[in-house]
């Protein structure tokens, strides 16, 4: 506990899978009082019933990309916690794959929506919050594809994109009031989503599984994919007092990326 994380009020979103489960499990593993909340209420519950922390901790379901979700999400926070240290955003879809001609404005639409407007509205509600803690810090979760471009998924490369100019613009904006706001670039993540990328990105070119997958590990300097607990211990590091001079960057966690195209056409 001398990473001066104990008791800090941490609300992550989409924390009850993927990296955000990590995330939630790592602040926890610190000491760290912890918020999650989940548009899955299923999962928020199996998460409540799983861990042992679930009587120092907020479980609550929601839709981050709706302000009123937001709003009432932050009102929780406040009657449980009494306010909050830490925002950590990672609510995120993977949106549409597929040439830009043959997308849909409704989904391009609905990948911005929870991948940045979902950002913007928790950082929105959380600031009035976040001004009465002491070393108090934003935590967003943007992409590799946010520094890189992706071909066939433009929509979630758009929002990524957005996320980082969103980070240093609070960065600058939140710095002289005593708040730390940093973005975590992840590359590709071992799970369920980016299983479901490479599904749809092989059935795209007409080429086998395996095929995608084996050139996302090659396109990377030390040839793996990434875990989802990398990118946890990452955020509780800039969360921790170890950090308390790091604001405004965009830290990617992908092994080094060298390219991101994936198999050719």
């Amino acid at each position: 506990m001398m990473n001066g994380l104990e008791d800090r009020r941490v609300l992550i979103t989409a924390g009850a899978g993927g990296i955000g489960h990590a995330i939630a499990l790592e602040f926890a593993a610190a000491g760290s009082r912890v918020h999650v909340v989940d548009v899955n209420a299923d999962a928020v519950e199996e998460l409540r019933a799983s861990v042992s922390w679930a009587d120092r901790g907020a479980f609550s379901s929601g839709d981050v990309s709706d302000e009123s979700a937001v709003a009432l999400m932050m009102r929780h926070q406040q009657e449980r916690f009494g306010g909050i240290d830490v925002l950590v955003n990672c609510a995120g879809i993977k949106g549409p794959t597929g040439p830009v001609e043959t997308l849909e404005l409704g989904d391009w639409r609905e990948c911005l929506a929870v991948n940045l407007d979902a950002t913007f509205l928790c950082c929105k509600h959380a600031v009035p919050l976040l001004l009465e803690a002491s070393d108090a810090s934003i935590i967003n979760i943007s992409s590799t594809a946010g520094w890189h471009g992706y071909p066939l998924r433009t929509p979630y490369a758009s929002a990524k994109w957005a996320v980082i100019g969103l980070t240093k613009s609070l960065a600058m904006e939140l710095g002289p009031r005593g708040i730390r706001v940093n973005a975590i670039c992840p590359g590709s993540v071992s799970g369920t989503r980016m299983d479901r990328v490479i599904t749809e990105e092989a059935r795209e070119k007409g080429v086998p599984e395996d095929m995608i997958r084996q050139s996302y590990a090659r396109n990377v300097s030390l040839r793996t994919f990434i875990d989802p607990e990398d990118i946890a211990r990452t955020a509780v590091f800039l969360a921790s007092a170890g950090a308390r001079r790091i604001t405004g960057q965009a830290i990617s966690v992908d092994g080094h990326l060298e390219s991101l195209g994936g198999v050719d056409d």
